[in-house]
C-alpha cells in the first residue's frame, strides 16, 4: 500500500482510508458480517486509516470497529473520530456541542466503546458557533498531553478557523468533501491547508455513490439520507448523471471503472490529499483500491476538466443546498 503524510508533523497513513459511516448509519440497511469482512480486507490490503464518528449509529460504528479490530496489532491502524454532533432517539441531528467538557466526555466514551487506550485523530464534527475554536482545540490539546489523543484534526471549516486552530496546536488534517462535482475548497481552503502544512482527508470522493458508475435512479431504502439530498433529486440527479456517462467513456478507453477514474483524479490533486472510501462491501473496496494503479495522462486530465470544469462542476451547479448544509462555514 502506498502511503501519504498526515500533515507536516503527522504520521504516514495509507494513501486511501476507509470511511466507516455507511456500515452503521444513513445509507439504509447494512450487513454486519460483510462490514467486518470489509474491515479485514482493508487491513489485509494495507489500509491503515479508519474514519468514524461517535454519532454514527449512536456509537454502533465505534463498537463495530472494536469488534472488527479484535486481535489486530495496535500499530497496524489509525482511527480518526469525529465528535460533537447531537442526535435525538429518532436519529435526527439537533445541534453541536464542542465545549471543553464535551470534548473530554465524548472522548472517554469513544475510548471505552472502541476498547482503545488512545485515539489517533480526534476532531469536532463541525464548527460549534457557540464555542470559540480555541477552546475546543485547547481541550483536545490537553488530551494530547495526557496521552489519550495523538493528533488533532478539523472537519468542515474555512480558512479563518484553520488559522485560529493552528495557532493553538498543530492541526494534522482537515476532513471535508472533495470530488469532481464538489470542488469548492479549491477557491481558498485547499491553499490555506497547504500554507499551514495541514493534510486533507477527502470524503465524498464518489459524491455519495452518485459518480461511482453504479448509481441507478429509483426508490431508496428507508433510512437512506440520499432520498433528501438535493443532488439526488429529480432534475439534479439527471444532470449529474450526464457527467457520469461522459466519464464512463473515458474510463472504458482507460480500462478502468468510473469510480477508479474519480478516485484517481482526487489522488492526483496532491500528495497531501487522502481520499476516504465509504465501502461497505469487499467488492467495492477492491474496486476503489484499484484506483491506486490508475495514472491519468495530461490529455485525460484535460478531458476530465472539460467534463467537470473548475468553478462550474456539476456539484456546484446542482448541489449548492447540500453543500450549504454540510459546510460549517465558507472560506
Amino acid at each position: 500500500m502506498k502511503t501519504r503524510q498526515l500533515g507536516a508533523k503527522g504520521p504516514p497513513v495509507s494513501a486511501i482510508g476507509l470511511g466507516c459511516m455507511g456500515m452503521s448509519d444513513l445509507y439504509g440497511k447494512s450487513d454486519r458480517d460483510e462490514g467486518i469482512a470489509t474491515f479485514h480486507a482493508a487491513l489485509d490490503a494495507g489500509v491503515t486509516l479508519l474514519d468514524t464518528g461517535d454519532f454514527y449509529g449512536m456509537g454502533h460504528n465505534e463498537m463495530l470497529i472494536a469488534e472488527a479490530l479484535q486481535g489486530v496489532s495496535r500499530d497496524a491502524f489509525q482511527v480518526s473520530v469525529k465528535f460533537g454532533a447531537q442526535r435525538d432517539p429518532a436519529g435526527a441531528f439537533i445541534g453541536l456541542d464542542a465545549r471543553p467538557q464535551a470534548v473530554k466526555t465524548s472522548l472517554a466514551y469513544s475510548l471505552r466503546r472502541m476498547r482503545l487506550d488512545y485515539i489517533d485523530l480526534y476532531r469536532p464534527a463541525r464548527l460549534d458557533p457557540n464555542v470559540p475554536i480555541e477552546d475546543t482545540i485547547g481541550a483536545i490539546a490537553d488530551m494530547v498531553k495526557a496521552g489519550y489523543v495523538r493528533q488533532i484534526g478539523l472537519s468542515e471549516v474555512g480558512s479563518e478557523t484553520l488559522r485560529r486552530a493552528a495557532a493553538v496546536h498543530p492541526i494534522a488534517d482537515l476532513q471535508i468533501e472533495y470530488s469532481l462535482i464538489s470542488r469548492e475548497i479549491e477557491s481558498g481552503v485547499l491553499s490555506t491547508c497547504r500554507e499551514l502544512g495541514i493534510a486533507l482527508t477527502a470524503y465524498g470522493v464518489l459524491s455519495r455513490g452518485l459518480i461511482s458508475g453504479h448509481w441507478r435512479p429509483g426508490p431508496l431504502e428507508p433510512g437512506d439520507f440520499r432520498a433528501r439530498s438535493p443532488r439526488f433529486q429529480e432534475g439534479n440527479v439527471d444532470k449529474n448523471l450526464q457527467l457520469v456517462e461522459a466519464l464512463r467513456k473515458l474510463a472504458a478507453d482507460k480500462g478502468a471503472s468510473v469510480a477508479q477514474i474519480a478516485i484517481a483524479w482526487v489522488l492526483a490533486q496532491g500528495e497531501d490529499i487522502i481520499p476516504l472510501i465509504g465501502a461497505r462491501r469487499r467488492d467495492r473496496l477492491a474496486e476503489a483500491l484499484g484506483a491506486l494503479d490508475v495514472t491519468l495522462t495530461p490529455r485525460e486530465f484535460a478531458a476530465i476538466e472539460a467534463i467537470a470544469p473548475k468553478g462550474v462542476a456539476a456539484g456546484q451547479r446542482y448541489d449548492a443546498a447540500q453543500m450549504a448544509h454540510l459546510d460549517s462555514e465558507r472560506g
